[in-house]
């Protein structure tokens, strides 16, 4: 059995430390997917995974698969795909249309964990400044992209998806380049994937992780929007980090 979650009590988490094994990183079930409730998991290092039909489930596995954004392994294919600029990308032009292409079913079964609240909870804290896209565009199509939450200098992944080839792994190029150009400590890609590292992402152990989220968290961030009206290519000078604003207290 899991505890359950008040929902008087945005912050009444249990102790990361008390998550399952087995399935590994259960912590919570319950609860809300309110601005509040979410930000103070991510502040924690929890975050929230569930299907259609199910409660909300709360989750906090050890070990952490992170990314460090120097530490982004390119292929000699990729580059010679970024050199040739078919593809472009831009923030937070289009966060609708790549959560909700991230959600779609990618399998036979139809399933899929990013389900219409969630994505009307991850839309309200775009709009509130702390969630964020990366769209990647062949000409005015959307072909890529991924989206997750901004807390501090730590961006915490969610998911991604592709309809080209490679052009999950260029939004991924062009969120690292940003990313270190703002001082950002690291991303959290929460589970790990052959993909995840192939591309450069390591596990750490949950402590380990729960101490960097406590370090970078706390800095100044880029919140508000990201979109500067500019489609970018990999490689392109970065603009001037975007105005900062009050975060929302968990």
């Amino acid at each position: 059995m899991v505890p359950l979650l008040a929902a008087q009590d945005p912050n009444g988490f249990p102790d990361v430390r008390l998550a399952l094994r087995r399935p590994n990183g259960l912590l919570a079930a319950g609860g809300d997917l309110s601005p509040e409730r979410l930000l103070g998991a991510y502040r924690r290092g929890i975050f929230p995974w569930f299907g259609e039909g199910d409660p909300i489930l709360w989750w906090s596995p050890d070990p952490r698969t992170v990314l460090f954004p120097e530490a982004l392994r390119v292929s000699r294919s990729l580059r010679k795909r970024l050199r040739r600029r078919q593809l472009g990308a831009s923030l937070d032009r289009s966060f609708g249309a790549v959560i909700r292409a991230c959600a779609a079913p990618r399998d036979a079964d139809g399933g899929t964990w990013i389900v219409p609240r969630m994505v009307a909870a991850y839309e309200t804290l775009h709009r509130l400044g702390w969630a964020h896209s990366v769209e990647v565009w062949d000409g005015d199509r959307l072909v890529g992209g991924l989206y997750g939450v901004a807390l501090g200098r730590v961006f915490f992944g969610e998911s991604m998806f592709s309809r080209s080839d490679d052009a999950s792994k260029v939004a991924l190029v062009h969120l690292c380049e940003r990313l270190s150009s703002w001082g950002f400590g690291l991303i959290d890609c929460q589970m790990r994937t052959d993909h995840l590292i192939s591309l450069g992402a390591t596990e750490i152990p949950r402590g380990s992780f729960v101490t960097l989220i406590n370090r970078f968290c706390p800095l100044p961030g880029a919140t508000g929007s990201w979109d500067d009206g500019e489609i970018r290519f990999p490689g392109a000078p970065e603009p001037e980090i975007p105005g900062q604003r009050e975060e929302l207290a968990p």
